[in-house]
């Protein structure tokens, strides 16, 4: 396998789009999940703050579902914030309990779960963004899932760049601008650990056949494939825009 090399147009392309959803006036909230995307999202957003001059906090939510691995997630979370002197806090998440009570997925009710509490320490903290890691691929990802699942032309827009949480609090995702392979070659030129979350290669998840199956198979007839369907959700979404449809 080729080594792979950190592409010199990476960082340009995301300090543009950065700079675009984030000023020196704001706080910022991290999501950090001590993934590849995560970490890659926290360490530059702390060379972009040192610049900018924005208060930098990473946020690490434990979803509780797998047991002493969430446990040392959260502990790699907390010694990789105090490596690079961000200030750090953690809060856990009753999944299972919110899933039992909404009927939910357990999948479904992580999420619902996990923006809840990036809301609630928002507030605590002063936070007018939250910075949540998804990335070009989560972008083709989604169109994919969502066209799988019979979804109407809105549904195909995919991930905002930025989005409304609450009022004062918008999420922004200064990454999508850049592959995971983007990402990875951001952490090996820096030497940034990361953690794995081994659900994520499980395809009975949906998702995870898109990322691991489907997606490369595409590839093979379309290289750019996930660079055109990225492509598409941003043009779906101007055009809904324009005609006002509801994200």
């Amino acid at each position: 396998m080729a080594k792979k090399t950190f592409n010199a147009s990476v960082l340009p392309r995301m300090r543009a789009l950065a700079t675009q959803l984030i000023s020196r006036k704001d706080t910022v909230l991290v999501g950090l999940s001590g993934g590849i995307d995560s970490v890659c999202l926290l360490h530059f957003l702390r060379y972009l703050a040192a610049e900018k001059h924005f208060r930098l906090v990473a946020l690490h939510v434990n979803h509780g579902l797998r047991a002493s691995a969430a446990t040392a997630d959260q502990r790699f979370c907390k010694k990789l914030c105090k490596d690079l002197q961000i200030e750090f806090v953690a809060c856990k998440a009753q999944v299972k309990k919110l899933a039992r009570e909404t009927k939910l997925s357990p999948e479904h009710a992580a999420r619902k779960a996990r923006y809840e509490i990036f809301l609630k320490v928002a507030r605590q903290y002063g936070a007018t963004k939250v910075a949540l890691a998804h990335h070009l691929d989560d972008q083709a990802e989604t169109f994919l899932l969502n066209l799988l699942r019979g979804t109407r032309a809105k549904g195909l827009a995919g991930i905002p760049l930025r989005r409304p949480l609450g009022k004062g609090v918008e999420i922004v995702r200064p990454l999508l601008c850049i592959t995971r392979q983007e990402a990875e070659q951001y952490l090996a030129q820096n030497k940034l650990p990361h953690i794995t979350d081994e659900s994520n290669f499980d395809e009975t998840f949906t998702r995870n056949w898109i990322r691991q199956t489907l997606l490369p198979l595409l590839e093979t007839k379309q290289p750019q494939i996930r660079q055109h369907l990225a492509r598409m959700t941003q043009e779906l979404a101007d055009w809904l825009a324009e005609k006002n449809f509801s994200r």
